[in-house]
């Protein structure tokens, strides 16, 4: 039992990290050495470890997590929830403790938690925050050299899952391995949101059996150690061409974001709102089509005689998802790729994704590992011009409408020298 002396210590303690965590943000702003999303957790995690615990007690909160689509989900789930409570979110996409914390730290006075977490990141979350519901988007290769391989992540989400029996799961279907991560929950909704990405779920990820697809369903052929079958649930909440389906009711869904798995992202927002923060459908509904940009992410920016559509991807499930996204009607095309830590420095994924012809477009293949890039736009047949600065890329391309693909630090300074352009000019 704590004495009343110890819980003075901890009150002076925990103040203490949030004005550190205050002075630490509003310096870096001022000095414009960052946005302030990492700095202020650092420091009043340094200070008090426990702060996570306190900031987030007695508050609901739902966590977000997956290879691709938290920001995006993570968004619309909080505008959802906005339409009837307060909300503490990390919307700038840092999503490790610091972040984390520094979002909590912002939002201390929500009534309400809405975070995407980094899925190496979700059992300790989890265990410090307790929250009300998770939502399980999809599981594909990512970053090796930080991350490991995807069955060593599905088992850390599975055991997370496990410790929380009385949290609420809102898990894709589709998804072969969030599937086995939320099979054995018992309180799960189940979601058809999509798989438009299945390199990576060929075989069941607890016995090792080979998973047969056919249409809208799957299973795998080795039963599970207790005899069952380890097949595709049948979903509540489906997305469809023209808009949801869900236990609630029908509804079109006409989003301002683009792409198929921008879609199954909202299905599953709307679905988390509803199931798990008691917000009306059509609340949930209106609040995933007002968002229009994530971070910057689908903006388009104006330069000079160009227009600048930006999109970013990440791994090979997101880049295969984003060159779908691309316009073919544009005058230009530059894709830039960095390999720093934030990147994972491992780019052999390049050769798994499958770049198609990009015929009458003028390609650029720009960022750090440009000639990586550009090694494999070869391989892929596709005429290209090699120019390592993405901005310069840009303004090497006809005036008019330009598509930017891009990954994380490449995407994040090209949107940093751009707002730089913009502003000179």
């Amino acid at each position: 039992m704590s004495s009343p002396r110890s819980g003075v210590l901890r009150r002076l303690r925990s103040r203490a990290a949030t004005t550190a965590a205050t002075v630490a943000t509003t310096a870096s702003r001022l000095t414009g050495r960052g946005a302030g999303g990492m700095i202020g957790g650092l420091v009043a995690n340094a200070i008090d470890p426990s702060i996570m615990e306190n900031l987030g007690r007695g508050r609901p909160a739902v966590l977000v997590t997956g290879t691709n689509g938290k920001s995006t989900t993570t968004r619309m789930l909080a505008a959802a929830v906005r339409t009837r409570h307060t909300v503490a979110t990390n919307d700038g996409g840092d999503n490790m403790d610091a972040g984390i914390i520094s979002a909590l730290l912002a939002g201390k006075d929500a009534s309400h938690i809405v975070l995407e977490v980094d899925e190496l990141h979700v059992p300790s979350v989890a265990e410090r925050l307790r929250p009300q519901a998770l939502v399980l988007l999809n599981l594909t290769r990512d970053q090796l050299d930080r991350v490991g391989e995807i069955n060593k992540i599905e088992r850390a989400l599975r055991g997370a899952v496990m410790a929380n029996p009385e949290m609420l799961v809102i898990a894709n279907c589709d998804d072969v391995l969030m599937t086995s991560v939320a099979y054995d929950a018992p309180n799960v909704v189940w979601v058809s949101a999509g798989a438009g990405w299945i390199g990576d779920s060929v075989s069941c990820p607890r016995t090792g059996g080979h998973v047969v697809r056919e249409v809208d369903d799957w299973w795998a052929v080795k039963p599970l150690p207790d005899g069952r079958t380890f097949r595709r649930p049948t979903p509540t909440w489906t997305i469809t061409d023209d808009g949801l389906s869900s236990p609630h009711g029908d509804s079109a869904l006409d989003l301002k974001l683009p792409g198929r798995a921008n879609r199954g992202n909202a299905t599953q927002a709307i679905a988390a709102a509803v199931e798990g923060c008691d917000v009306p459908l059509a609340d949930a509904v209106a609040a995933a089509e007002s968002v229009d940009n994530v971070a910057g992410r689908y903006s388009t920016i104006r330069l000079g005689e160009r227009d600048i559509h930006l999109l970013l991807a990440k791994n090979p499930a997101g880049w295969q998802e984003a060159l779908s996204m691309v316009d073919r009607s544009a005058d230009g095309l530059v894709i830039a790729v960095n390999g720093q830590v934030a990147d994972g420095e491992d780019l052999s994924w390049l050769w798994d994704v499958r770049f198609e012809d990009f015929e009458g477009l003028a390609v650029k293949a720009a960022g750090e590992r440009g000639t990586d890039l550009a090694v494999r736009l070869t391989y892929a047949d596709i005429s290209h011009e090699l120019i390592p600065d993405p901005l310069k890329a840009i303004l090497a391309c006809p005036t008019g409408r330009i598509e930017v693909l891009a990954n994380y630090t490449a995407f994040r300074d090209l949107k940093a020298a751009l707002q730089k352009e913009t502003t000179r000019g």
